[in-house]
């Protein structure tokens, strides 16, 4: 018991205090000429950045394809399902344009009603896919980012199309409605070009 107990004693104190002042002190220095010579070097060699390249959105990226450059069977693209898909895609697309010129003759007007019919999200993602079948599966991948695009558009109008009662909407608003429904057409287009 006694050998247990001396066990948790505490271990005469030594002049702890003082080497541990000193290994800091050495350490401390040691850090900071360690970090002066990074510093000086990244400075000396920059490095160049890898950002992605958003100059023509997502260049070089392995998934993302020229329409001319997509794999299409003539046969499923020549299907009833997938040609009746292209009809209604090319109706959301006429949609986008009629919203944009309701808003072009009032800029008051509230497009809310009219987005949630038109531009329903589960017909317009079934839709989309069912044109999807008829690309090869590396295709696909490239059209995949336009589907995202448009859903993230349409959301993003439905959101800023939101006024409040009584309270008319701003020119910057009008502005950023505008801009979505300008991308929103020209995704729509960039997608009808797989299938042409």
């Amino acid at each position: 018991m006694v050998a247990t107990a001396s066990a948790f004693t505490p271990a005469p104190m030594q002049d702890a205090r003082t080497a541990t002042s000193l290994s800091a002190e050495v350490s401390r220095q040691s850090f900071l000429g360690q970090s002066a010579l990074v510093v000086g070097s990244l400075i000396s060699f920059p490095m160049a950045g890898s950002a992605a390249k958003y100059g023509s959105f997502g260049a070089g990226s392995p998934l993302v394809i020229e329409a001319k450059d997509a794999e299409i069977d003539a046969e499923i693209l020549a299907s009833a399902p997938v040609q009746k898909a292209l009809e209604k895609a090319k109706g959301y697309q006429a949609a986008v344009r009629e919203i944009k010129g309701a808003l072009s003759a009032d800029a008051q007007t509230n497009v809310k009603p009219y987005i949630i019919k038109s531009l329903d999200f589960a017909s317009l993602r079934d839709d989309l896919n069912v044109i999807n079948m008829a690309l090869e599966e590396d295709s696909q991948r490239g059209v995949d980012r336009l589907i995202r695009v448009i859903m993230q558009d349409i959301t993003e109008l439905e959101i800023a199309n939101n006024q409040k009662d009584g309270i008319a909407r701003s020119p910057r608003r009008l502005e950023i409605m505008e801009g979505k429904l300008d991308k929103l057409d020209k995704a729509f287009g960039d997608y009808l070009a797989f299938a042409n």
